[in-house]
């Protein structure tokens, strides 16, 4: 595995360092061309200085350049613009699924100034963005997007928390997905939908009203209508009243954190905040059949344009993200189209490292959990042609790192594009 350390001067020049990046969907599938060949590209930014309460995020903005610089634009423009091409990602009548963990709380849950930046970066799309953006979470029953922990007792030991708001973000009693709809992006189409009331709905195929579930294969997925009005269906797209539409996105923004059985909750395992465990396939993905479900989910319901991991804070000794000493502050953002090369980069290279008592669980190459889980669903995807028509990979002999260090690229102050919102 190689890592390229991009310098200042290769930010504000936006040179590219290894080649072209195609866009990829989850119906129009393009293959993506390397030059490095067959590698899984991963993209790494270390240093995400402490976030200091504005719209943009650093972190973020770093993240969303070292991508555009490899030709994973963020937005579909014919206009001239630095994070733009007629080949981007998020065109501006799209509705935009972001995939959050808000099934616990504390640093347990996707890091909000995080997601804060990203909105607010999509919401300026050069075009002037004019689809929905839709946060969306299925929590089994204890998800919710009020930082308090619905359904269940997992922080009665801390009493000082287990009924008062705390999430993953600098003002962790203030920052939570509903602040964000309902607050700081109030005016802007920008919604949050909770599957967990309705993941023992299950509706016809037929059936464009109703929001629950449809099952494919032993895969359920999400239908719905956001407060945008948009018809979602996962698998099929936006519902238009005589069709199906193309313009859904889906972009995957996990928390990396321990879980049991599988060893991490990443890019894969996030998808069981998709499908619903009330399917009658629960059984088997409790962990014997892990990475073969993640990997059905993708393959045959949709495969996210994007995958990103949250390791701004990481939980390397539990899943509920607290007490404070399971967890540990790593600064970095990671993202790629390849959910395995993600998870087992993060797994071996940002957890692993970290040590604890549950350190044997996270090295992908020696945990039989962890292994079984990847292979899984690197097997289920490429038996199935891969995404793009490449393969997904484990191995750090598969896997090209390109990292750019956060601060450094505040401190060389790249071309920004004009704000929508007071920064």
């Amino acid at each position: 595995m190689r890592k390229i350390e991009i310098t200042r001067r290769d930010f504000i020049k936006g040179i590219s360092v290894t080649g072209t990046l195609a866009y990829l969907n989850g119906f129009g599938r393009v293959k993506k061309t390397y030059a490095n060949g067959e590698k899984s590209q991963l993209f790494c930014v270390e240093n995400c200085p402490v976030h200091d309460g504005h719209y943009r995020h650093v972190g973020m903005d770093a993240l969303i350049d070292v991508l555009a610089m490899n030709g994973l634009k963020l937005f579909r423009t014919n206009k001239s613009h630095r994070w733009g091409s007629p080949q981007g990602v998020i065109d501006v009548n799209d509705v935009v699924l972001i995939k959050v963990n808000c099934q616990w709380k504390c640093r347990g849950t996707t890091n909000t100034d995080a997601l804060r930046g990203l909105i607010y970066r999509i919401l300026q799309h050069p075009d002037g963005f004019k689809g929905e953006i839709v946060i969306f979470e299925n929590g089994q029953g204890r998800g919710g997007f009020d930082g308090i922990l619905q359904g269940g007792s997992s922080y009665d030991a801390w009493p000082d928390i287990a009924d008062n708001i705390h999430i993953n973000a600098e003002e962790e009693t203030l920052l939570t997905v509903d602040y964000l709809v309902h607050t700081v992006f109030k005016d802007y189409p920008v919604s949050s939908f909770l599957l967990d009331p309705v993941r023992s709905t299950f509706i016809a195929s037929d059936d464009y009203v109703t929001d629950g579930y449809r099952i494919v294969s032993d895969i359920s997925y999400p239908c719905f209508t956001s407060s945008g009005g948009n018809r979602i269906e996962l698998y099929e797209g936006i519902w238009n009243g005589s069709e199906h539409a193309a313009n859904l996105k889906l972009i995957n923004f996990p928390v990396f954190k321990h879980h049991g059985g599988t060893g991490v909750t990443g890019s894969l395992k996030h998808v069981y905040g998709i499908l619903s465990m009330s399917d009658g396939y629960s059984n088997i993905r409790h962990y014997n059949q892990s990475g073969i479900q993640c990997g059905k989910m993708i393959q045959l319901v949709r495969v996210p344009d994007l995958n990103i991991i949250d390791c701004i804070w990481v939980s390397h000794e539990s899943l509920r993200g607290y007490p404070p000493a399971t967890t540990y502050r790593t600064n970095k953002l990671v993202a790629g189209i390849d959910p395995v090369a993600l998870d087992y980069y993060a797994s071996k290279h940002i957890l692993y490292p970290l040590g604890g008592s549950l350190v044997s669980e996270h090295d992908p190459d020696t945990f039989n959990g962890l292994i079984n889980h990847l292979a899984g669903a690197m097997n289920y995807i490429n038996s199935n042609g891969g995404i793009g028509g490449n393969p997904v990979q484990t191995g750090d002999d598969n896997i090209y790192v390109h990292t750019v260090n956060a601060q450094t690229y505040k401190k060389a102050k790249p071309w920004i594009p004009l704000l929508l919102l007071d920064s």
